[in-house]
């Protein structure tokens, strides 16, 4: 085991077990070594500024390069032969031939940087000094747009500066995977703007590009053949009665048993090939006999069954960037699987009472492309993976036994639309069913509303689509009914449709109202039923569907958001569509869980990234009460010049109408979103102007700020996003991705939402990127391994950047979790003197009298006191004084805290009577006597034997080695706690997936070792004065202790910083005997907590065992952080170990693996735990 201490002024260590004297001393980075450290790096920023900077060597046009970020991204032009695309920083891929530059000279130490792959150079784009991409142009070197200046720095990095702006070649924001280069106000300091020039041996050798297809999935203009236009989620009934009996009726995601509904889900016969090729073309006859076929479950991804290969990448496309076409890329996983193609077939049989109907098949989604058969008769083809797809089948079917065939493709000119950050999946992988109707059809239902400005009144608006599929004209009217949550009728109404023509269809307008609305938001749900019967001439019902309903206003006032007039922060994260078992084809079990756990956490928003969820969840959404980013099905991140291109306009415009037009009814989709890291461009305006044609609901595009309703922005730094919110433009402003959550994530929550929540002038909240590791199984393996990109030989790949949650891929919270919970929630508490406590109400519509208050008094760490009562009435936005009586508890000299819970009154949809909705602790009262002085009575012995120093008292003996200065025994009782000879010496090193370090292995010199026996012989002092190199960083530093004759060890540590330092941590780390299981600890806690993510750790006192102090990220790193801590104490089954404690507080970690094997190892926690015990 190894116990990493750090952010300490001093401590002590001593044994524990009751038989043994008491022992001390341990420390870590002290006040003085951090002011040094600081002085010396401003020291270093002027003697920057002084000695300059000096002219690059020259380069060899002949040879490859690749131009590195300091994290180890490599500049990337994702293989794209269009004029103005985005130039990217990408994860390193060896044979990857876009990430391959040459750099052909100019003259006067002038570069371009030319792409030997697509024969194109980068551009300053030509808008002269401007922040802005770069992109990708016909080369031409005496064009000063494409000069580059390149700049050898003092510590071997690079400058690009361009020679037409003087701007220089960097990234805005987090120089993450994926996001786009820039030309930047030049600062040489920043890390952004310096780059690694490393040589490259890939001998890149272009191919020819396919240049002309006739297949359909290779055809952008070719997304949907015979498919029926898009239509909100509904289920036709035969009638009133039968549609109010069914389970469905107020819930729509359970499954419903309409008679006029057949799931087609379940085990289909299935044939899967690598290429198209080798598809058994004739399936889809009748007489083809698939007996000997095996079965797929639908929904599902056939590569979590074992059928190819998945692949997670994030901008790379998986195929060769060569729009609209297919091809291979070498080096990827295509050259294996060009396309692979699932052959999918299965019997239905109609019921008998579907005669003389209309019958129609839905498919809620498939990746990427299908075609339809039905008894051997070419339906149709659809695109678009997230989007329904729904076709007329009624010439096709026939009375009994049908048979079904769909054929889908894994790629297609859809896949380009469709790059999102995801592992690639295929197959039908949502519900498939089909739904009967008469002839004269309730094509679709758009509901709106108007609600007064005083709230007491609200019109329901209602917009019915009849259509007549018969063959002569007929009379009907729709009847609507109103009903509210009680099932009581508030309004019943009719129109008519008149004389409606053989194959017209008509859109009839309805409006009823009613007095005083309940009003729906994320805080109070509350759903109306709306029911509609299509009628006959004479009155006759001829088919029933419903729809829940919520009324709400949504307004933009002052740049801010207000829901039913009351001001919104949209507290949110992303959520893509995983489950590690069964991919996209999520359950709704699942489903449900994910809802729950975003409002037990106080998430109020999600944006459902990058396209649209299964239908059911959005009936979840509006019943638990979710405000919801409703995104569309459009990312084309790898090449954005798609954008531009007048022939896949049509396609752009598609996804994004499908989603409004299925959504539209929902109340809890607040925000439409076009798409995702797409750019800008005129089809994104064609989409736009379609989507209000449809809904006025307001429109999200982060690509394209000036066409859409609102300002966006991704990864902003603190204080770039307080500059873009004082940006004198008349819209919200939101973050639609904002603390990258990946691995050992989360820092800084707080310090971004005290500015959006209580200084911005037009900040509306944001998403945290994302919410579940997309971590999934390999077939036949155990549930509880999870796999990220590269795991299973696919390439390209982004390795576990696909792991970004608040959550594991099996919904287990992580202390990242618990951190958005405190810092989202929506009381805040205040110090406001004796004996009282205040409380802000946060919540937009809740009053504090749902609430109770729990406080519990702490001393030194341990309950002593509590009470539960009732909280008083209190508005949205209100201030209360809370009487606690808790000075009477604080008796003696010690540490006294008080926690403070709110906690539900009563049950919810979403969580039971005591669920703690907001916490907070403060200190009552400090300790006064903060240290103990020993009292000593045996003295010291000293023992010389070769290099080694031991100093002995009764039951203790405490060793040094004089020639590495180090501390190589704690031994009491005849157990020594140092395992290994390996006491306290400097890390320097941690390594975590947002920022990852190579380890470097360190030079370590032994500079001084001294010793010295006190008069009265009871202690004795003994210093180090150790140097250590790291890389091209000196670390000296100074490690003093005191040996005392009861056991006790004082330890001081003082480290001295040079200029160029930049390693991620200064601190000690020992290695102790693997017995000290135990762990206990006053300090912050349960969970893991850093200095920028402890709000939601408290002080108090815990203890676990050192194997559950590992968090459960999918790739293994630095972790288990406590800090603040007072004292802790590392046992063995009997209660004897040691006992560490601070002068002030010190932050600790106990693992079983170093940092060092954490992230080398790559391999999931859980199995690296196992393995330890196994040895």
């Amino acid at each position: 085991m190894n116990i990493g201490l750090g952010c300490i002024t001093q401590a002590d260590i001593r044994f524990v077990g009751g038989y043994s004297p008491w022992f001390s001393s341990l420390p870590f980075l002290n006040i003085n070594s951090m002011l040094n450290f600081k002085h010396l790096f401003l020291v270093s920023v002027a003697l920057w500024s002084a000695v300059g900077m000096v002219r690059a060597q020259e380069f060899d046009p002949k040879q490859s390069y690749e131009i590195h970020t300091q994290n180890g991204l490599v500049l990337d032009n994702q293989e794209s032969l269009d004029l103005g695309s985005k130039i990217f920083i990408s994860k390193k891929e060896s044979h990857k031939e876009s990430q391959v530059w040459n750099l052909i000279p100019c003259g006067d130490g002038c570069y371009s940087i030319v792409s030997p792959l697509t024969e194109l150079g980068i551009d300053n784009s030509g808008n002269g000094s401007k922040e802005c991409p770069v992109i990708q142009w016909d080369p031409n070197k005496e064009n000063p747009n494409q000069q580059w200046r390149i700049t050898a720095l003092p510590n071997g990095n690079y400058l690009f500066t361009s020679v037409a702006s003087g701007y220089n070649l960097g990234f805005p924001d987090a120089g993450l995977v994926a996001e786009p280069v820039y030309q930047l106000k030049p600062d040489a300091q920043k890390i952004s703007q310096q780059w690694k020039i490393v040589k490259s041996n890939l001998k890149v050798v272009a191919e020819a590009f396919k240049t002309r297809s006739d297949n359909d999935w290779e055809n952008e203009r070719i997304f949907a053949v015979n498919k029926e236009e898009g239509r909100s989620t509904f289920v036709p009934f035969a009638d009133t009665e039968e549609m109010k009996g069914d389970p469905s009726y107020t819930r729509p995601w359970i499954r419903n048993q309409s008679s006029r509904y057949l799931l087609l889900n379940g085990d289909w016969k299935f044939h899967w090939v690598k290429q198209p090729s080798e598809r058994p073309v004739d399936f889809y006859k009748p007489g083809y006999d698939v007996s000997a076929w095996k079965e797929i479950p639908v929904p599902s991804n056939w590569e979590m069954l074992g059928y190819g290969t998945p692949i997670y990448t994030n901008i790379t496309y998986p195929i060769r960037n060569n729009p609209p076409f297919i091809q291979g890329q070498r080096g990827y996983t295509v050259e294996k699987e060009p396309n692979a193609v699932g052959s999918y077939r299965r019997e239905f049989s109609l019921p008998a009472d579907w005669k003389n109907k209309e019958v129609f098949i839905h498919f809620d989604g498939v990746y990427s492309a299908m075609y339809l058969w039905i008894n051997g008769k070419k339906v149709g083809y659809s695109q678009g993976a997230n989007n329904d797809a729904e076709f007329n089948i009624t010439q096709y079917v026939k009375p009994g036994k049908n048979i079904l065939a769909v054929e889908v493709y894994r790629w297609s000119d859809g896949s380009y639309l469709e790059d999102q950050d995801m592992f690639r999946l295929s197959g039908i992988h949502r519900d498939v069913y089909l739904v009967a109707t008469p002839k004269l059809r309730l094509r679709d239902v758009h509901l709106t509303s108007v609600i007064s400005d005083r709230f007491d009144k609200a019109d329901l608006c209602v917009k019915a689509d009849v259509k007549n599929y018969g063959k002569s004209a007929v009379n009907a009217s729709v009847r609507i009914a109103l009903l509210d949550a009680g099932g009581r009728t508030l309004r019943t109404f009719t129109t008519a449709a008149g004389n409606l023509a053989a194959g017209k269809e008509i859109c009839l307008p309805a409006k009823a109202s009613i007095r005083d609305p309940q009003l729906w938001s994320a805080e109070t749900p509350y759903l109306y039923t709306v029911n509609l019967e299509l009628l006959d001439a004479s009155g006759k019902v001829l088919e029933a569907t419903t729809q829940q309903y919520g009324f709400r206003k949504i307004e933009i006032r002052d740049n801010k958001v207000y829901i039913n007039d009351a001001l919104v922060l949209f507290k949110g994260a992303n959520r893509h569509d995983i489950h590690p078992r069964f991919g996209k084809a999520v359950p709704v079990e699942s489903m449900i869980e994910d809802i729950l756990l975003f409002k037990r956490f106080n998430l109020n928003t999600i944006r459902t990234s990058h396209y649209p969820n299964d239908p059911k969840m959005y009936a979840l959404f509006d019943y638990y009460g979710l405000y919801v980013m409703d995104e569309a099905d459009l990312e084309c991140h790898g090449n954005m010049m798609l954008t531009k291109r007048e022939s896949w306009k049509a396609a752009f415009v598609d996804r994004v109408v499908r989603m409004v037009e299925r959504d539209k009814n929902h109340p809890s989709v607040i925000f439409w979103s076009m798409g995702n890291e797409s750019g800008g461009g005129p089809n994104f305006e064609a989409a736009y102007q379609a989507a209000r044609e449809i809904d006025a609901r307001f429109i999200h595009y982060e690509g394209m700020n000036d066409v859409a309703d609102m300002d966006s922005r991704m990864y902003p730094s603190i204080e770039s996003m307080i500059a873009q919110d004082n940006e004198p433009r008349n819209k919200p402003f939101f973050l639609c991705e904002y603390a990258h959550a990946m691995g050992n994530a989360v820092g800084n929550l707080e310090e971004y939402w005290d500015y959006i929540a209580n200084q911005s002038k037009r900040m509306i909240g944001g998403c945290i990127w994302d919410w579940v590791d997309q971590g999934i199984n390999k077939p036949g393996e155990a549930p509880d391994r999870y796999y990220f990109g590269g795991s299973f030989g696919d390439r390209p790949n982004d390795n576990d950047f696909c792991c970004n949650g608040l959550v594991t891929p099996d919904r287990r919270v992580t202390p990242k979790l618990w951190e958005v919970k405190k810092v989202y929630q929506y009381m805040t508490f205040e110090e406001v003197g004796e004996n009282n406590v205040g409380l802000r109400n946060h919540y937009s519509f809740l009053n504090m009298r749902h609430f109770n208050l729990r406080y519990v008094i702490l001393k030194d760490g341990v309950p002593v006191a509590e009470e539960e009562f009732g909280l008083p009435d209190g508005k949205p936005g209100e201030h209360r004084t809370i009487h606690i009586p808790y000075l009477r508890h604080l008796t003696e000299d010690a540490d006294y805290h008080i926690n403070l819970e709110v906690k539900l009154k009563h049950d919810c949809v979403w969580a039971k009577a005591g669920h703690v909705v907001a916490t907070e602790q403060f200190l009552l009262r400090e300790r006064k006597q903060k240290t103990e002085v020993p009292e000593l009575s045996a003295s010291l012995q000293v023992v010389e034997e070769r290099q080694y120093i031991r100093f002995r008292a009764p039951g203790t003996e405490i060793s040094f080695d004089s020639k590495t200065g180090m501390m190589i025994g704690l031994r009491y009782d005849g157990q020594n706690m140092i395992h290994g000879q390996q006491g306290p010496a400097l890390n320097w090193y941690r390594s975590i997936s947002n920022d990852p370090r190579e380890w470097i292995q360190p030079v370590v010199a032994l500079r001084g070792f001294d010793w010295k026996l006190a008069e009265d012989g009871k202690s004795a002092s003994v210093q180090s004065q150790i140097e250590v190199k790291v890389g091209q960083v000196n670390i000296p530093y100074t490690v003093r202790y005191r040996v005392y004759s009861n056991g006790r060890v004082d330890v001081a540590a003082d480290f001295t910083t040079e200029s160029n330092f930049d390693l991620p941590r200064l601190g000690l780390q020992m290695f102790l005997n693997p017995s000290l299981e135990q762990v206990e600890w006053y300090g912050r806690g349960p969970m893991e907590n850093y200095r920028d993510r402890k709000n939601a750790a408290y002080m108090g006192r815990y203890k676990t065992t050192v194997m559950d102090m590992a968090e459960h990220y999918a790739r293994a790193q630095t972790m288990g952080e406590r800090t603040d801590t007072h004292w802790l104490a590392l046992t063995d089954g009997q209660g004897k170990g040691l006992r560490i404690t601070a002068t002030d507080t010190l932050d600790f970690s106990a693992q079983h693996y170093t940092d060092k094997d954490l992230w080398q190892d790559m391999i999931c926690l859980i199995s690296a735990v196992r393995r330890l015990f196994s040895i």
